[in-house]
């Protein structure tokens, strides 16, 4: 019994895009896959008493990320790091950087604004929101008048 490869001229989607982003100029394409790619991938959990935010950010230190709270917008940020170059090193390919970026997200009044945490540990930047106390009661019943 002989297996006959079968073309049925498709494509995934997957496939599709992989294939329109290396179709783009050399240039073009740079620019568009950095701007995609370059945002950290985010986890966010909603748990008893706080939403968790999880960017996974790994190769940086403490000191590198930026956090601040404007008008109940939550910015996570870095800045672009200086390579050290070293005239006894010749690199030869250099595929991952510390790219600066920036990710905001909208706070509703549902968050203690006052009591925001963050830690970082193994990669992961951690952001704890705290709920505030009337929006940890859940439901309520309403009286009509």
């Amino acid at each position: 019994m002989s297996y006959v490869k079968v073309n049925n001229n498709y494509r995934s989607f997957d496939g599709l895009m992989k294939e329109l982003f290396n179709e783009f100029p050399s240039a073009i394409s740079k620019t568009v896959r950095e701007d995609v790619l370059n945002y950290p991938p985010v986890n966010i959990t909603e748990k008893k008493e706080i939403y968790l935010v999880e960017l996974s950010a790994p190769g940086y230190v403490k000191a590198d990320f930026n956090i601040k709270l404007d008008n109940n917008i939550l910015t996570v940020s870095t800045e672009q790091k200086e390579e050290k170059v070293t005239e006894s090193e010749k690199q030869i390919r250099k595929e991952f950087a510390e790219k600066p970026f920036k990710r905001s997200f909208t706070l509703n009044e549902k968050i203690e604004t006052e009591h925001i945490v963050a830690r970082y540990e193994n990669g992961i930047l951690q952001i704890d929101l705290p709920k505030k106390e009337n929006a940890l009661t859940g439901a309520k019943d309403i009286n009509i008048l």
